[in-house]
């Protein structure tokens, strides 16, 4: 249990200290109105307390990213506890502080146009596609995922499910922020902790020993070591709870809804570090419940990696009938929560684009119609194929805008190595991924590693070349 105590020290640490040089570096100024104030609509530019923006804030970010990531990291060993302390600290906290940050500072606008701000209209082109298709796919499978798992309950058919989700998801999408997500968020927030809290009591109450990392723990204890070696394997699977690039599509949320600059350093940096936390806990309890990883390992294969097994086994292992609740909550509620802001997010990425105010509800309506209709039809395709690239693709959009804030940093002379260094890690990892893993390239390992730091690498020299070129004609000028 000492590394599980170290990494959970580590991360508190983190937030105390790091997430104020990240707040320095910014420049935070209460002087500064925020969006909620200035832009004030009643409807996604409301002023809300700390605690809710906190709340929701995490639960936005949450979901079941920190229990499903958590528990397909575990199977990889302690060495998983290693990324989830330093990834939340040091990437994910750093892409979600900066990135919320600069969708403040451009008067809450989404990641999408934050980017073109920095990376130019193409990016900002590329952006609006990707991150739509991205949260409309994940509106989709949370609308889908949770029907059936409500089903099999004996709690009604799935398609009764499906449209009791769709007209919930309707309602937080175009209702005022504060009217269902501000008023039910904080409660499943609370619940999501506490369910975490709850589990890791259950444990330490049975005397369940949690593994300890040592230099083994380095080892791929994977099931099948040659597909799934640790680097950069591991970095893909454990995404939220470490670093995520859908928190940026959800940001924007809670940037129009602070009232002050330095609420950002709770609510987006304090948010991921207690991600992180929860991330750490179900690691912690996936390695230990079932008598080891590779009893673990044993168990996801034998039941088709099913997450969603392991969280009813743990929760009921641990808390008995309230676990029960709980594993409902976190395999329900949680998807839920996810899939309505995805669709609420994905209203404001078009919105933003296509300079439409939201105040007039026709004008939500407008835009969130068409993108219920495409999310629907896509529940009734297989998403077999398709979702097993959203991992890599989520964590692509994370590396873009880590590259973003470098270049915001960079472009007004701030310390740029606080985004820098995240930004060429996971620009190694996404390369190397897909050109190794089974539904990428399936190329060489040493090869795919080899071109994962030449990418790098060669996007480091034109950052350097750029800003050279800038000093220049600066001077020249």
């Amino acid at each position: 249990m000492i590394t599980f105590f170290v990494c959970l020290g580590i991360l508190l640490l983190g937030y105390r200290y790091y997430s104020k040089i990240a707040e320095r570096i910014f420049g935070a100024d209460d002087q500064r109105a925020t969006p909620a104030v200035k832009e004030g609509d009643g409807v996604d530019y409301v002023p809300l307390p700390l605690w809710k923006t906190f709340l929701i804030q995490f639960l936005n970010i949450a979901g079941l990213g920190p229990i499903f990531g958590a528990i397909a990291g575990a199977m990889w060993g302690p060495v998983a506890f290693v990324w989830i302390t330093l990834g939340s600290i040091f990437a994910g906290s750093v892409h979600d502080y900066f990135g919320a940050m600069l969708s403040l500072k451009h008067q809450g606008q989404s990641i999408s146009e934050v980017a073109g701000h920095y990376l130019g209209s193409l990016a900002k082109q590329f952006m609006r596609v990707f991150t739509v298709l991205l949260l409309i796919m994940v509106g989709a499978v949370f609308i889908l995922g949770p029907a059936k798992i409500l089903s099999s309950m004996g709690a009604g058919s799935v398609n009764l499910w499906l449209a009791i989700i769709i007209c919930y998801y309707i309602l937080s999408t175009i209702l005022p922020i504060d009217k269902v997500i501000g008023r039910f968020y904080p409660i499943f927030g609370l619940a999501l902790l506490v369910m975490a809290l709850g589990l890791i009591g259950g444990l330490f109450v049975k005397g369940i020993p949690i593994p300890e990392l040592t230099l083994a723990s380095f080892a791929n204890v994977h099931d099948q070591p040659s597909s799934f070696p640790i680097f950069p394997m591991l970095f893909i699977t454990i995404a939220c709870g470490a670093i995520s690039g859908f928190h940026a599509t959800q940001s924007p949320i809670m940037a129009r809804c602070i009232r002050k600059e330095s609420q950002g350093r709770s609510v987006f940096f304090g948010a991921m570090i207690t991600e992180g936390i929860v991330a750490l806990i179900w690691a912690a309890i996936s390695m230990s419940c079932f008598g080891g990883v590779r009893e673990l390992n044993d168990l996801m294969v034998s039941n088709n990696y099913n997450a969603a097994y392991a969280v009813n086994l743990i929760s009921n292992t641990l808390m008995g009938k309230i676990g029960a609740i709980l594993a409902v909550l976190g395999v329900v509620a949680a998807p839920i929560t996810s899939g309505d802001t995805a669709f609420r997010s994905a209203r404001i990425i078009v919105a933003d684009s296509l300079k439409v105010l939201q105040k007039p509800i026709l004008n939500r309506l407008y835009i969130s119609i068409p993108l219920f209709v495409v999310g629907v039809g896509l529940t009734f395709l297989n998403f077999g194929v398709v979702w097993r690239y959203f991992a890599w693709t989520n964590q692509t959009l994370a590396t873009i805008v880590l590259w973003t804030v470098t270049v915001y940093l960079i472009r007004h002379g701030k310390t740029f190595w606080i985004a820098l260094i995240p930004a060429c890690f996971m620009t190694t990892v996404v390369v190397s991924y897909i050109l190794i893993a089974p539904e990428g390239f399936q190329l060489p390992y040493i090869p795919s590693v080899i071109a994962g730091i030449l990418v790098t690498l060669s996007i480091l020299v034109t950052l350097y070349l750029a800003r050279n070129k800038k000093t220049m004609a600066l001077q020249n000028a």
